[in-house]
């Protein structure tokens, strides 16, 4: 069985609990206008329901970004907004699985994060504690969505149908999880974490849990995994998990749990909420599309693979036939690096190398640039693909076909018309 939910109360306070902050959706309505004007009905809205003006606009700052879905509240981020070598906080993609809470109303001081489980001592810190008691560390590190690419899978999966705007690599500032482990005092009987937030059940049920995943200890212990509470040069978005998350580079980005309160070892493979079954699992041989496969034969996805993206020129641009310009972007793999990146012009009959900068640390991503020039009027398409250091190749379509649609590492393609 899963550890309780339930979170032990720290030595003279009362931690906050799921059922304290389940008053609403994930932000307050009461008293809120639209381009000045009441909402006289504010009060039936129901919770997590976005307002359509509130969505055009971009929910909590995320103006541009493209609304998926609204219960919960899902965002991407289109390519050419990408662009920054570090991604900006209104720029970042938003995935949920719950209802967030309302964090606006939660001083920082207030929030108490639990360690517990196959520790020799249980935890209790408070930010200012973490801020104070550990090295803070700031890292650029990829954030990716583990359904990246999911709307080009044939047949296609359920869910999210996001395109290639669910990656992110902003710099996250926060503490190495493994410093607040080895304050606790790692067991030698703890294999796996397990991660508890604020967030609640889009049921409303304060008693169940709308995702709870976890990591091997060895990825736990990685001094890139951090518990981070801000984002560039401020705190973290609401949206993006303020005032606490986790941030598990190059895995998928359901690792890294929002607002997090709680965080527990465990001696065997975690099985909460979204760990189980065919959630973040891929088949563990090839299949063919629209295989039925049994949960006994997925496999939880670990590290991302190699992927690539043109952030400039923003699709559907003209250009002057003949004349040079730049085309430029970012490549990623997860846990390896990035050893090449090449765009091409004929549809890939050829390509041309790609000069790529050096990450500024591990998990953060690769800028890479080209100089594209097009030779006669005509409509044209930039692709690129990148290779990683074990010498995998992006594919030019959607490869691995599995039932939920993960993985998707096709190459990126921009539209240019020379004119």
């Amino acid at each position: 069985m899963p550890p309780s939910s339930k979170l032990p109360s720290p030595p003279g306070r009362r931690p906050l609990t799921r059922r304290d902050l389940l008053h609403g959706g994930a932000f307050a309505v009461a008293g809120a206008t639209v381009v000045g004007l009441p909402i006289p009905f504010a009060r039936f809205l129901p919770a997590g329901v976005l307002l359509l003006a509130h969505a055009a606009d971009g929910e909590g700052g995320k103006e541009g970004l493209t609304h998926l879905s609204d219960r919960p509240v899902n965002m991407e981020t289109p390519a050419h907004l990408l662009d920054d070598e570090a991604t900006l906080a209104h720029r970042l993609f938003v995935r949920n699985n719950g209802l967030a809470p309302p964090v606006a109303e939660i001083a920082d001081e207030d929030w108490t994060l639990t360690i517990d489980g196959e520790v020799e001592t249980p935890l209790w810190l408070t930010i200012a504690d973490l801020k104070r008691d550990f090295d803070v560390v700031t890292l650029r590190l990829q954030m990716e969505c583990g359904g990246n690419g999911r709307r080009y899978f044939s047949p296609g999966a359920s869910g999210n149908q996001w395109g290639f705007g669910a990656i992110g690599c902003p710099d996250w500032t926060g503490v190495r999880l493994a410093d607040v482990l080895a304050r606790a005092g790692v067991k030698e009987s703890a294999v796996y974490t397990a991660h508890y937030g604020a967030d609640t059940h889009l049921s409303g049920d304060p008693d169940k849990l709308p995702i709870s995943r976890g990591m091997p200890i060895e990825k736990a212990l990685e001094p890139h995994t951090l518990i981070a509470w801000s984002l560039g040069d401020g705190p973290l978005p609401p949206t993006n998990g303020y005032p606490l998350r986790l941030v598990v580079p190059g895995w998928p980005g359901s690792c890294s749990h929002k607002w997090l309160t709680r965080i527990t070892l465990r001696d065997r493979e975690h099985d909460g909420p979204k760990m189980t079954g065919q959630s973040y699992r891929v088949p563990a041989y090839p299949v063919a599309p629209g295989t039925e496969v049994p949960d006994e034969d997925m496999v939880i996805i670990t590290s991302m693979p190699v992927k690539s993206m043109i952030t400039f020129p923003e699709t559907g641009v003209s250009r002057a036939p003949g004349n040079a310009f730049e085309a430029r972007g970012h490549a990623w793999a997860g846990e390896r690096s990035i050893a090449a990146v090449e765009t091409s012009i004929d549809f890939g009959a050829t390509w041309s190398p790609a000069r790529l900068e050096a990450p500024v640390n591990k998990y953060a991503w690769a800028r890479w640039r080209a100089d594209v020039t097009l030779p006669a009027p005509g409509y044209y398409e930039i692709w690129a693909r990148a290779r990683d250091d074990a010498g995998v190749m992006q594919p030019p379509i959607a490869p691995g076909w599995n039932p939920r649609g993960y993985l998707n590492n096709m190459q990126h393609r921009v539209a240019v018309f020379a004119v």
